[in-house]
């Protein structure tokens, strides 16, 4: 059976290797940035390879003969590295690119290109924010620490925000609309910063702020590596066995 790597770190990512795991042997490998991941199906790797040399040498060590980027759309030192890794040693690669929200009638989205740029968005009037980011991204607002933070985390953040005023909140999506707006009514937020993730895991709270007229501060995604990709689950695995066939058979 050939062997894929799949670096994951998503919900697809999971759903991708249980749907392969019947015909490939798969290992899936997370960066280890969340403290209790859930239960993945497939052999797990955790923890980081050292740069794209360190990802070469793996997939040369393991005979690997396809390489999957199923990570975060925001991973783009992960991407960035894969796709190296993937030149160097000749291995195939498929990504799996979920695609990006877009604004409706309705939302308030004020975009900027990186959580710092967020937290100088935010201003200098003290304001009530739900930061809706992962626990990696949030020390940039200490620089404005005029507002008030709900923030938001699979795992705990620490150490906390050298700020005055925060709540923190642990949970693990999906989160569905009724409940964010209950979310954001209860802690009478005002404004809500979020990366432009896609899927429907965690765009309850994008609806939300449209039916609560709230603004989000959306940051927009980075540049991703240009390789051969799929926007679903079922996409790309119909893609796969293309790409683990000997070259003579695929007729390159």
């Amino acid at each position: 059976m050939k062997k894929i790597l799949i670096l994951g770190g998503t919900t697809e990512a999971r759903q991708l290797a249980g749907k392969l795991a019947e015909d490939f042997l798969v290992t899936l490998s997370l960066a280890g940035r969340t403290e209790s991941p859930v239960a993945q199906g497939v052999p797990v790797r955790s923890g980081g390879f050292g740069g794209a040399d360190g990802l070469a040498a793996y997939l040369g060590e393991t005979g690997t003969g396809l390489l999957i980027d199923a990570t975060h759309p925001y991973a783009a030192r992960i991407s960035a590295n894969a796709a190296m890794a993937a030149r160097k040693t000749g291995v195939p690669i498929l990504a799996l690119r979920r695609p990006g929200w877009e604004a409706v009638q309705g939302d308030r989205w004020l975009e900027v290109d990186s959580v710092a740029d967020a937290a100088r968005a935010l201003g200098d009037v003290p304001r009530r924010v739900f930061l809706a980011l992962g626990r990696q991204e949030v020390a940039a607002f200490e620089v404005a620490p005029q507002h008030h933070y709900l923030i938001r985390s699979v795992d705990p953040v620490e150490p906390k925000l050298v700020v005055p005023d925060a709540d923190y909140l642990l949970a693990r999506g999906p989160f569905g609309e009724t409940d964010e707006r209950v979310l954001l009514e209860k802690h009478r937020i005002d404004v809500v910063v979020s990366k432009n993730s896609g899927g429907a895991a965690t765009y309850g709270k994008i609806a939300a702020a449209r039916t609560l007229g709230l603004e989000v501060i959306m940051v927009r995604r980075p540049d991703l590596p240009d390789v051969p990709s799929a926007e679903t689950v079922e996409a790309l695995a119909a893609m796969v066995p293309h790409f683990v066939e000997p070259d003579a058979e695929r007729g390159v």
